[in-house]
């Protein structure tokens, strides 16, 4: 098979496209959108509103089986530029793969998505504490990982593995 090749785009066009890749997310169409900020990237490794944007965009399409997904978002993690970035979308990549497997009614998944949500708001709360002044969507995102434990009961913590910890004190 030979090697793929693929069509620059000019750096005048780099906002332009961001701006269409966005897009794409709202039209829940994120694999063009992730295909328009790999251009992107490809043109402008370090930019940063590419690199959320195609965080953003794999995220949206975790499903029940996203090992590589899941693997391709953290991949991005530390191209992102501040503690504060890496901390909060971290903390994006764990809330999702909760609600995909939620979603998609894996065996276990309540117990699942109780350890992916925690690990969530841990990433969120290290957010907090290094956030801009004026941003709290770190905070936002923790009230929303509350609000999702709270509204489904199927989210609980594994009874099986609580019982380990206590017989191996």
């Amino acid at each position: 098979m030979s090697k793929m090749t693929y069509k620059p785009i000019s750096p005048a066009a780099l906002q332009r496209s961001i701006e269409k890749a966005e897009r794409y997310r709202l039209l829940n169409q994120p694999w063009a959108a992730e295909s328009i900020c790999l251009d992107v990237i490809a043109s402008d490794a370090g930019n940063q509103r590419a690199l959320h944007t195609l965080l953003l965009a794999i995220t949206d399409q975790f499903g029940a089986e996203s090992a590589d997904l899941v693997r391709r978002a953290k991949e991005l993690l530390p191209k992102l530029s501040g503690e504060y970035e890496r901390a909060y979308y971290a903390g994006v990549v764990s809330e999702r793969r909760a609600v995909a497997k939620l979603a998609a009614r894996v065996p276990g998944a309540g117990f699942i998505a109780y350890e992916l949500i925690h690990e969530a708001m841990r990433h969120y709360e290290a957010a907090e504490k290094i956030r801009p002044a004026g941003n709290d969507d770190a905070l936002l995102r923790w009230n929303c990982c509350q609000r999702l434990m709270g509204l489904n009961p199927e989210i609980r913590e594994n009874p099986s593995e609580r019982a380990g910890e206590v017989i191996g004190e």
